[in-house]
Parts: C-alpha cells; structure tokens; sequence
C-alpha cells in the first residue's frame, strides 16, 4: 500500500450500498464491504455521507460572475442582458474579472465540481484578451483543486484576435452562430479556425425559442463532413426544444451520429427565454429526453452565476440537476449523471467516482440517498481531486 493511499470508510454509494473505498495514486483501487480492506493507511469516516462521482461544471461564464448589481439590473431577455454587459464589459480589468472568477470558481469547488469548463469573452477596449489573460492565470494559480478548460467567446472577433486567444492558451474556440447574418458560415469558420490550431470547439447553439433551429444541425453536418476530429460541443440548444417530437428526435440522431456533446443549461434559459409569450409559454430547455434517447452525450450546467444574464444561481451542480428533475422531467439518476458522468464526458475527461479503476474525483454529501442529495442539496460536503480533500463545507444548525 502507497504513502498516498486514502481509506474511506462507511461511504454510502449511489446505488444503495455502504461501502469502504480505498484510494491509492489517485485513483479508487478497491471498493469492498465495512471492514474488509486493511487499515494501515490514512482514513477518514464518511458515515452519513453519499460519495458520487464529482460533478464537472461544463458550461459557465467566470468573467461575467457576479455582476448583476455592478452592471444594472437589466430587461430580463436575452437581447437586454446582452446590451447590459457589454455596457459594463467596457470598464472590466484584467484584475476585476481576476478576484470575480476566484471568488465564483471557489464557490463551485466548494459545492463539488473538480473540472470546470468556462467561456471567455472577447472584450471590447484596445485590450480585448484582458479577460482570457485572467482566467489563464486562475487555471494556474488552481490547478491543484480544479481542472479549468476556457473557451473563447466571440461574435465577431477577427482571426487575428483568435489565432492570439489560442496561442495564450485557450483550450477551444466558442462562438454563437445564431447571432450571425450565416450561421452555416459562421460554423465552418469556427471548425477551420479550431482545426488549425488543434483545439475542440463549444458553440452556444440555438439560444433562441423561433421554430428553425439550426445552429446544432449545422454543426452535426459540419463535423461530419470535415471528419473534424477534437471535439465538438453545442451548449443550450434552446430551439430543440420547440420542435414536435419526430423532428427533435431526427435532428438529436445527426448530432449523435456526429459525435457532438450536448450541454443543458436549465437555471439560465429558463430565466431569459419565453417573455414575449405569457400565454402557453415556451420553456427555455433543449430536448433533453431526445437527445438522451439518441445516445447523445449530456450534460448539465449552471451557465451563468449572478450576472446581467440570470441574477440567481449557487454554483452548485446540483441545484442543475434538480432543475433537469423538475423542469426536463429526467429521472434523479439520469440528473446526476449529466452534471457528473455526462458533463466529464462532454468535457473529454476520464471517468471518476466511487468504482475501481475510476479517477478519485469524488463528493461526499451528507445525505442518504440521491433524492436527499438533489432534493435537498445538503451543504455539508466534502470534494476530492485525484483522492485528495480539497475542501469541507461544515454547516451547525440549531433551534433556539
């Protein structure tokens, strides 16, 4: 047994069974009954607690983190929390965007997630990677407690800008497609840009409730065609949605057939989409059991953390998962997967949790079972990286 072997006693599993979990390099090397594997190394008690495989945040925005007030409550649409950021996004510094993405990044790693995939936005000003620059060196200044992709947003920065973004050190190249006059351009562009550079691409798809979407449609084609081989995610898929079943089913097959991960982002859409439609209105969610149905890979995200475009949000995957229960009528197992299996999946990273062989990226959540986990979403936590504590949330509750 290794110096850097971790026993975990007692832990309850998503499944039901109380279980010890022995971790060794990083890794779980033995799950076995109470008191069957030997003791001679570090352990800690995780009686009461539920071990799950750390959630992974696939989709968030930390240089825009916890601007509501700062920028002005705007309309609550999506066109007025555009304007509404890009007005406040004028006077962002490098160092401001710095102490907002530590402060919202240690909220998420607090509440269970080791991997973290966050945009990046192109800013305006004579110095448009100011924002990239720090979350670069957040990613660094981190590593340790959280692995942090960035993808560089844009809508209509220059290749020049972008060929430097990525030569910083971003990790894929983000864009939106359906705010362009060519989508299916815009979509090629962002392929042939990615490709030069060996980098995924995660496109905000379809963020809009009109009946035509095509954002995901044409990034499935795209894919397909150029035989584009590292990665390729669309976020919110709105549009889908909308659509009648067959239709959502059809398109659902090509972006499986394309290999494309799917990213749900339940707390932000529902927030911003159907405002114009107080009768019957549409809800801000992509068709979550279609893509499910047609082996997409899923996963759930918080999107946005208290800025102009959703003023609410804990950083907390699973408050995403009681939203994809509650709003996507996914059961509680299929929730959690997409905001821990699913969402490391679509991030393209190793399985982890508490099953042998599996990265020992794990929460320990006080409760008994996945209904008190999600329903409930205790905040007495404990998160591993690679088999180590990297925070405990302690919370004292007493009745006077």
């Amino acid at each position: 047994m290794t110096a850097t072997a971790l026993l975990l006693r007692g832990a309850r599993l998503p499944e039901g069974q109380v279980r010890d979990v022995l971790i060794e390099n990083g890794r779980v090397s033995a799950v076995a009954r109470v008191a069957q594997l030997p003791s001679a190394c570090e352990e800690m008690d995780l009686s009461g607690f539920l071990l799950l495989p750390a959630p992974a945040e696939p989709h968030a925005h930390l240089d825009k983190a916890l601007t509501w007030d700062l920028a002005g409550a705007p309309p609550c649409d999506l066109p007025g929390a555009v304007a509404a950021w890009r007005g406040y996004a004028e006077q962002v510094t490098e160092e401001d965007v710095l102490v907002r993405a530590r402060l919202a990044l240690d909220e998420l790693v607090a509440n269970g997630a080791t991997a973290v995939r966050t945009h990046a936005d192109v800013l305006p000003g004579a110095d448009p990677l100011r924002g990239l620059r720090a979350l670069l060196r957040l990613r660094e200044e981190l590593s340790e407690r959280v692995a942090l992709q960035i993808a560089v947003l844009h809508i209509e920065a220059s290749d020049e800008i972008l060929d430097e973004a990525l030569e910083l050190g971003a990790d894929l190249l983000g864009g939106c497609p359906h705010l362009s006059d060519d989508p299916q351009a815009a979509v090629a562009r962002a392929l042939a840009i990615a490709e030069r550079h060996g980098v995924g691409v995660d496109l905000h798809a379809d963020e809009h409730l009109r009946p035509d979407p095509k954002d995901l449609l044409l990034l499935a084609q795209a894919v397909r065609e150029r035989g584009f081989a590292h990665g390729a995610t669309a976020s919110h898929c709105v549009g889908l949605g909308g659509l009648d079943p067959a239709e959502a089913a059809r398109i659902a097959k090509e972006a499986a057939a394309s290999g494309i991960g799917v990213v749900a982002l339940p707390l932000t859409n529902l927030y911003l989409q159907g405002r114009d439609a107080p009768a019957r209105t549409p809800r801000g969610l992509t068709a979550v059991r279609a893509l499910l149905d047609a082996d997409v890979p899923l996963a759930g995200g918080g999107d946005n953390i208290r800025d102009p475009f959703n003023p609410v949000g804990r950083s907390d995957p699973l408050e995403t998962a009681g939203l994809l229960v509650a709003a996507g009528h996914l059961t509680l197992p299929e929730a959690v997967h997409a905001v821990t299996t699913g969402a490391r999946t679509v991030l393209g990273l190793p399985a982890a949790g508490p099953y042998e062989g599996a990265i020992a990226d794990l929460l320990a959540v006080r409760a008994d079972s996945l209904s008190g986990a999600v329903g409930a979403s205790y905040p007495d936590r404990i998160v591993f990286k690679g088999g180590r504590a990297v925070s405990r949330t302690t919370v004292i509750r007493e009745a006077l």
